[in-house]
């Protein structure tokens, strides 16, 4: 793992690798990261409450679409919930490296909870309106300030270094699970009892969580040193990471793609409702397909040895097209069908990203460093979902998608190429056992010339 802590020490990235910690093997069991007991009390906690999680959005995304019939302000209500990681990601960032992880966690997964708890009464009681679900999305953004880079860097106290690269895919394994079961509980309860009860079911799933955090054993956690309470340390953040090429060009992609390429509940919601005319059960279903695709995206990331920069550029590059083709698919199972390969590399983009900017970074450092990978990458949604819900009411569902995934494409295939040029590769096209192989070489030097006669 880097200990620099400046763009003295940092070495020009590559296109091929993203370099792990020394003690970090190249290949480990799928689930080795599961015997440290800490870990296994706090991922078996995360499986109840994402599962819960994703049954709230699903259900707050249909809400608000019978509410106001609006992709527009389905994508108001996705900006909300993102919109505080925008504003203040960075702070709490700061506030993650300062405070203990552990009770920093008790109190934002409670918050969390009793959020979902209040949407619920209201929904149930039948006084729920739209302002309503928006002010419920903006609370639950605010915990999520701190309560995401404060879950990112408390998986290295858990685990250490050298478990590290295994523990973060399986936290992503682990959301893709409960993203296969969530929305399809949702949908049957949608259509069975309301969306009241789902709220209900993810305000009570936080318990699981909390207990977890509870009952893990405190001399067990991996010591880090927390960061001083003092002057300066937002803007010390964000000089550490300019002057890390090998953080900053993975940010920056992700950047691109969490705000035109993930905007999924306007897109999904829009092509249930309006292209194909299948209700609330299909918008579950294209959930449910692209979590499998998911979920075997992310057991694949768990078996990886490195974070490879060229993984990353081309799962982008290749997830972007798949959207526009899915954009353009003319049937409702065949668009279901590429929810599976869309998820498959949407999650190879997350998890590789995730792991290379965590492994890179000083443990010192990794609250606000992770805070400003997800400010970018979770926080770019408002910006993003507003304008895409405004281009899917204006122009139709296949062309608000068919941009996301341009917009993708353009941003892997640039910031490849920057890559490449920065590391002084080429790109290099052939065979490689009876397969055909695109890769990033060294250019060849040209021979020196021979002294004039």
């Amino acid at each position: 793992m880097s200990t620099g802590s400046g763009a003295a020490s940092a070495p020009a990235p590559t296109a091929h690798d993203s370099q792990p910690a020394p003690d970090t093997p190249r290949k480990s069991s799928m689930f080795s990261s599961l015997k440290v007991r800490n870990y296994r009390l706090f991922f078996l906690g995360q499986v109840v409450s994402n599962t819960g999680t994703w049954m709230q959005r699903i259900a707050q995304d249909w809400l608000v679409l019978s509410l106001t019939g609006s992709s527009a302000a389905v994508g108001i209500t996705t900006a909300l919930q993102f919109l505080p990681m925008l504003l203040f990601g960075l702070y709490g960032g700061v506030l993650v490296d300062r405070l203990p992880k552990r009770p920093t966690l008790l109190c934002t997964q409670t918050a969390m909870g009793l959020t979902g708890l209040a949407l619920a009464a209201l929904t149930l009681t039948g006084h729920v309106q739209v302002w309503h679900v928006y002010v419920a999305a903006f609370a639950m953004g605010l915990a999520t300030v701190v309560d995401n880079p404060a879950r990112q860097s408390f998986v290295s106290e858990m685990v250490g270094p050298g478990q590290l690269q295994n523990a973060v895919s399986l936290n992503s394994a682990n959301f893709q699970s409960a993203r296969l079961v969530g929305p399809a509980v949702a949908g049957v309860m949608i259509t069975g009892v309301g969306t009241g009860w789902a709220f209900l079911a993810n305000g009570l799933s936080f318990v699981a969580p909390i207990a977890g955090l509870l009952l893990m054993r405190a001399r067990e956690l991996h010591v880090v040193e927390r960061a001083p309470r003092g002057k300066g340390q937002l803007r010390e953040g964000l000089r550490y990471v300019a002057g890390r090429p090998d953080l900053i060009w993975p940010i920056v992609l992700v950047g691109f793609i969490g705000t035109f390429g993930f905007n999924f509940p306007v897109w999904l919601s829009a092509f249930a409702d309006d292209v194909f005319h299948a209700g609330a059960g299909a918008y579950s279903l294209f959930n449910t397909v692209m979590a499998v695709g998911s979920l075997v995206g992310a057991l694949l990331a768990a078996r990886r040895g490195t974070a490879r920069l060229r993984v990353l550029v081309g799962a982008a590059a290749v997830f972007g097209v798949l959207e526009v083709v899915a954009a353009l698919a003319p049937s409702y199972w065949l668009f279901a069908l590429l929810m599976a390969p869309i998820g498959v590399f949407g999650l190879t983009v997350n998890v590789t990203a995730n792991t290379a900017v965590q492994m890179a970074t000083d443990p010192a450092m990794r609250g606000r460093v992770m805070a400003l990978f997800m400010m970018v990458f979770v926080g770019g949604t408002p910006l993003g979902a507003p304008v895409v819900g405004w281009v899917t009411d204006a122009y139709g569902a296949r062309v608000g998608f068919a941009l996301g995934g341009l917009v993708s494409v353009t941003a892997a295939v640039t910031i490849g190429l920057v890559l490449a040029r920065m590391g002084d590769l080429r790109l290099s096209v052939g065979w490689h056992r009876g397969h055909p192989r695109v890769d990033f070489v060294p250019r060849e030097r040209g021979k020196e010339l021979a002294p004039a006669a």
